[in-house]
């Protein structure tokens, strides 16, 4: 009898450890973090207006882009800015998280987006008692920078 305990016991145990997900194994990035984004959510101006800024600093040098927005009459061009800033933080932050070597003159905007936000229904009064709905629309802004492989 006490070998069929042991034989028993020894299914349990060969069960149990079967049934364990193997350890998982840390994702493999292709090489040091060159890609750091930055969203900035709910930014109170019309998506329309602000694609006008963005669309021109898509796929500039980071250098080139704030110097671009620094000097911009638009409103937008302050929310991009910011939000341009903090993706170059990021990456800052991924490279010395990985202690990766980083350089930050080396960086472009490789992808940049302006998405419609929720809309802020609002009514003014109008003639006769009436009331005309308005919309104040918001924007998500999106920036992604990454490192220029040529240099």
């Amino acid at each position: 009898m006490p070998a069929a305990k042991k034989s028993a016991a020894k299914t349990v145990a060969t069960k149990t450890a079967a049934k364990r997900p193997a350890a998982k194994k840390p994702v493999a990035r292709r090489g040091p973090a060159t890609e750091a984004r930055a969203l900035m959510r709910g930014t109170r101006q019309s998506p329309y207006k602000m694609r006008l800024v963005i669309d021109q600093i898509r796929g500039k040098d980071v250098n080139e882009a704030l110097a671009l927005l620094t000097f911009s009459k638009k409103h937008a061009a302050k929310q991009i800015s910011k939000t341009l800033k903090s993706a170059v933080a990021n990456a800052e932050q991924a490279a010395r998280a990985t202690n990766a070597a980083l350089d930050v003159d080396a960086l472009y905007i490789k992808h940049a987006v302006i998405n419609e936000g929720p809309k802020l229904k609002r009514f003014m009064p109008a003639a006769q008692g009436r009331a005309t709905p308005i919309q104040k629309r918001t924007s998500h802004v999106e920036i992604v920078v990454s490192e220029r492989e040529g240099r």
